[in-house]
């Protein structure tokens, strides 16, 4: 490479050559760019349609969404009288979801974030780790099908500390993993079996198991890319 590359070049070429680090900001913003998003979902997570409603919150209590994309599951937790509160890096990807739910949201700034709000839905877009308590409120609840899974190994234990400090005790989440021969197929989604879930957690949460399933059935295109097996497996986790 030339010593005259320019740095941004620089960075889009590691980040597509050098496995974890394809998931530094710059190759979510060029996901979204380019609208390669396989990872969204057109349709509710089955399960947080079976799981959430045993969490009993309260009507309007806060639920937050770290690494939200435009999932439509934020709808589905609006419809329960929750506001979401999301955080999401990709602009394109905070304002295709108000676009899609017909809102016209406000922006404003937030420290080193920006937040759009409509309805009873708050998304800050920006880095999650640039997220403090301060701006994203008293939650009750917390959801997470895209967050973990989207994160190499080296940020996942920073990530879960940072949830730590930014959720109160009795806090009550959903978390949706997959996991899989690594050796077969590179993520995001990267594999995090239970074990590392609860290596993660315990030392600030209860973690308990609710449910693990061979899931590859549902997702063909993980069978193309090599896998013979992928599961997923949802916890419930309580901040102590």
């Amino acid at each position: 490479m030339s010593a005259r590359t320019p740095a941004n070049a620089r960075t889009r070429l590691r980040a597509r050559t050098e496995g974890p680090t394809r998931v530094d900001p710059q190759f979510w913003h060029e996901r979204w760019e380019q609208g390669q998003i396989g990872f969204h979902q057109p349709d509710y997570h089955p399960a947080l349609l079976a799981a959430w409603p045993t969490f009993a919150l309260a009507p309007g209590s806060r639920v937050f969404v770290p690494l939200c994309g435009r999932s439509l599951d934020m709808a589905w937790l609006a419809a329960r009288s929750h506001t979401v509160v999301g955080i999401e890096l990709s602009p394109i990807a905070v304002e295709g979801f108000f676009e899609h739910e017909k809102l016209v949201p406000t922006r404003e700034p937030c420290g080193a974030l920006e937040r759009w709000r409509a309805g009873r839905y708050e998304l800050l877009c920006g880095d999650f780790f640039d997220l403090d308590r301060e701006a994203l409120g008293e939650v009750a609840g917390w959801y997470d099908r895209a967050a973990l899974v989207a994160l190499p190994p080296d940020l996942r234990r920073r990530y879960v500390e940072r949830l730590a400090e930014l959720l109160p005790a009795g806090a009550r989440g959903l978390l949706v993993t997959v996991d899989y021969d690594q050796a077969r197929m590179d993520g995001p989604p990267f594999s995090v079996p239970p074990v590392e879930v609860e290596g993660l957690y315990a030392t600030a949460f209860d973690v308990e198991p609710l449910g693990r399933h061979d899931c590859l059935p549902e997702n063909p295109r993980f069978r193309e890319r090599g896998l013979a097996s992928l599961f997923e497996s949802t916890f419930r986790l309580t901040r102590r």
